[in-house]
């Protein structure tokens, strides 16, 4: 690594971590650490749900999809306006006017403790699951740089962005994502540039190589037919749907900064806004993975088969080798600020419902401010403020300890995408099904609710499993977990609430 470069993604990486740490404000409460103080402008918030999007596994795992195989996955990125579309007149709203932080609370007032539970620990599995993801891919480019050990590299990058998540909180990591959302977007747009501009028959050569690749159309979408066991369009976009619902309706992530910007405006935008970015950035990384095949393809320089046999590390590859001196060091830096705010943002909310659903009903038997006030003199508040700002702060540090874990069993997978879609669709639980349960007009029985949810965990089970021990039965995609989840959850909730109404009616009668 050239001197220049390696000074570029030190002063980016340390300078994100300092900034991060400027926020740290003495005399700071819990409520001010999860929600920012409700004082973030509607763009800021907006480019942090972008920033939270586009992880390192989009700036990685998407071109190593279209260079390896097809846009297919991009058809995920074709759903969010539907999922944009309801939070900013629905979600948003809601939780404005929830009055906590937590995205679980609902749920509880609706079907009882055991369904925040149910939702909120299907979430930090998702989130720890996520940061894992993100570590690896932050570990790859380092590797194939530098030869560093990788898992030193999940190790040091991990210590960085748990200081500044510790010590700044939710404001600071929804500056700092604003800061690295806008690094990445730069970063892309010159990296791509730089390979169409590389062909030996200019640009277009780009497009040309790729569309008539030996393998078929390198920009295909998927297959359109109802085959439900391989990623076709339809699969993809469905689960798209299901995830990206779920995101905007009950991910923390989300949650968190509806309540950090100023105003309801502020907040319906920063949905909008976040989401809709996303579209055409993605495209921009699916881009990459095309001109890259384009690129070797036209022998524009060779491509070792140790790197080629890994999809994941093609474009990592290409910034060391093709890139200029400084410009490698700023593309390095970007796959950094994309996986360090995400990162940083799990680790943020994660310990948020730590506090808010496990911490407070069972330990420290406060639900919000107004009872810590009611019951408390100002010195036992005071006291007790500085316990939970400890605990969500200790709290941080224990989910980026599993993050790392995570991302050390994640050396051995071969498509990061996969992986991690995979692991969503499974952790999620199908608690999408439960929000919206709890979201219909009829109200839903609680035990119907909970035998729902039982139902939903064993088909989740199912597809998950099917394959792997060869279970009897249909294999459908693992994509699907969180679709079929989610319905047989919403169904059997729905259907168990009028036979239980109709059996305790009957009973009354006789």
């Amino acid at each position: 690594m050239h001197l220049i470069d390696f000074i570029v993604f030190i002063v980016f990486t340390l300078g994100v971590v300092v900034f991060g740490c400027s926020f740290f404000k003495k005399g700071s409460s819990a409520d001010e650490f999860t929600s920012a103080g409700h004082s973030i402008p509607g763009w800021v918030v907006g480019m942090s749900i972008f920033a939270t999007y586009v992880s390192s596994i989009s700036y990685i795992g998407y071109p190593g999809k279209a260079f390896a195989a097809d846009w297919n996955a991009f058809v995920f990125s074709l759903s969010i306006p539907i999922a944009s579309y309801f939070a900013a007149k629905y979600f948003v709203p809601f939780y404005r006017h929830s009055g906590s932080v937590s995205a679980y609370t609902f749920l509880e007032e609706k079907f009882g403790a055991w369904a925040r539970l149910y939702a909120s620990a299907c979430y930090l599995l998702t989130q720890i699951a996520r940061m894992g993801s993100i570590l690896y891919l932050l570990a790859v480019p380092m590797y194939i740089l530098m030869g560093w050990n990788m898992h030193t590299v999940i190790i040091l990058t991990s210590i960085g962005i748990i200081i500044y998540s510790m010590m700044g909180g939710l404001k600071a990591v929804i500056w700092a994502d604003a800061i690295q959302g806008i690094i990445l977007i730069g970063g892309a747009l010159l990296c791509l540039a730089i390979l169409m501009f590389s062909m030996p028959e200019g640009p277009m050569q780009t497009f040309e190589l790729a569309a008539n690749s030996p393998m078929g159309n390198k920009f295909s979408l998927g297959a359109f037919t109802s085959d439900l066991t391989t990623s076709t369009f339809w699969v993809c976009l469905i689960y798209g749907i299901f995830i990206n619902l779920q995101n905007y309706g009950i991910d923390q992530n989300y949650v968190q900064r509806y309540h950090a910007a100023k105003t309801d405006k502020d907040a319906k935008f920063s949905a909008l806004f976040g989401g809709y970015l996303f579209i055409p950035v993605s495209a921009l990384f699916f881009l990459i993975g095309s001109a890259l095949y384009s690129y070797y393809q036209a022998g524009v320089a060779p491509l070792p088969a140790e790197i080629q046999s890994k999809p994941d590390y093609v474009f990592p590859y290409f910034i060391v080798n093709g890139l200029p001196v400084g410009l490698r060091g700023l593309l390095i830096a970007s796959i950094f600020a994309a996986g360090m705010s995400t990162v940083s943002t799990s680790v943020t909310s994660a310990a948020t419902i730590i506090l808010t659903d496990y911490v407070r009903p069972f330990f420290l038997k406060a639900r919000n401010m107004k009872d810590r006030l009611t019951h408390h003199n100002p010195q036992d508040h005071h006291k007790h403020q500085k316990l939970e700002l400890a605990i969500v702060r200790l709290s941080s540090f224990g989910v980026g300890i599993l993050g790392v874990c995570v991302a050390i069993a994640m050396l051995s997978v071969e498509s990061i995408i996969d992986a991690w879609w995979t692991l969503s669709s499974i952790f999620s639980g199908g608690m999408l099904g439960l929000f919206l349960l709890g979201c219909i007009p009829q109200k839903i029985n609680r035990l119907a609710a909970f035998l729902g949810c039982i139902a939903g965990v064993l088909v989740i089970a199912w597809i998950s499993l099917a394959e792997v021990w060869s279970l009897p039965g249909i294999h459908l995609h693992p994509y699907l977990a969180i679709v079929l989840g989610t319905t047989v959850i919403f169904l059997i909730g729905f259907l168990a609430t009028f036979l239980i109404h109709g059996t305790t009616n009957n009973i009354n009668n006789e």
